[in-house]
């Protein structure tokens, strides 16, 4: 298992789960988000546990932020072995109010955000000649199309395409780079009546997912530890999608 992973937008939801997996595995976890209280709690937690994490600020939209926090993991911890690219929004906006700040607002957290970490973390990792990147993409990105949510869908397109041109290009380089499709998961983000589908949407969709329940975030956990593993060892440039059957069985 990695050494050092760092996890963006670990305070909560599928970061937060994501994080704590790896704490239990015996990695050294930076926990990363804007989200201050929330990120310094899922480290305690870790630390409590039995683990070893600490907590940093990152704005990934920050390049000079993303430095920050690479620059310290390189001193403190001989760099990072596994970058979760989890950070994301995701604001209902009818394209006829989609405004140029709106629609950069999202892609340059969303997408760019990713590339930035991803982009910070190669050298070190061609250094060592090894390394994991792994992105969250949506549904949304590779199948759906979402109404009122056409920047965040095109961000998450955008993901897949990052991760497949970083796969090829850094394969030879013993750097592995994989991407997660969640369909519907139970996050703050999910339980959102203004941008998401909300408590009762919440409530109404195991109905059409075949596997009869919402995804959990420690379902994505799950598939972020196997992609960051050995086991995934001759894995790269893929998108996995975890929906529950969803996609698959929406006829």
């Amino acid at each position: 298992m990695t050494k050092t992973v760092l996890i963006t937008g670990a305070g909560i939801g599928i970061g937060r789960a994501t994080a704590k997996a790896f704490g239990k595995l015996g990695a050294h976890v930076l926990v990363t988000d804007v989200l201050v209280t929330e990120g310094e709690a899922v480290a305690a937690e870790i630390i409590a546990a039995g683990g070893a994490a600490s907590f940093h600020p990152l704005d990934v939209k920050s390049t000079e932020a993303v430095e920050a926090v690479f620059a310290y993991a390189e001193a403190e911890l001989r760099g990072v072995d596994t970058v979760i690219a989890n950070a994301g929004i995701a604001h209902r906006v009818p394209i006829e109010t989609m405004t140029d700040a709106l629609w950069d607002h999202t892609l340059d957290i969303d997408l760019k955000g990713v590339m930035r970490v991803f982009r910070r973390a190669v050298p070190g990792m061609r250094a060592r000649g090894a390394g994991t990147l792994v992105a969250l993409s949506s549904i949304m990105g590779i199948a759906y199309g979402w109404d009122e949510h056409v920047h965040y869908s095109a961000a998450k397109a955008g993901v897949v395409g990052l991760v497949r041109g970083m796969a090829v290009e850094l394969a030879s380089q013993g750097i592995r780079v994989n991407g997660i499709a969640p369909g519907y998961i139970r996050t703050a983000q999910l339980l959102s009546a203004q941008h998401s589908l909300g408590p009762a949407g919440a409530e109404a969709a195991p109905a059409f997912i075949p596997m009869g329940r919402l995804g959990e975030p420690e379902d994505i956990a799950d598939v972020v530890l196997f992609l960051a593993s050995d086991a995934a060892r001759y894995i790269t440039g893929q998108v996995i999608v975890a929906d529950g059957g969803l996609l698959v069985g929406r006829y």
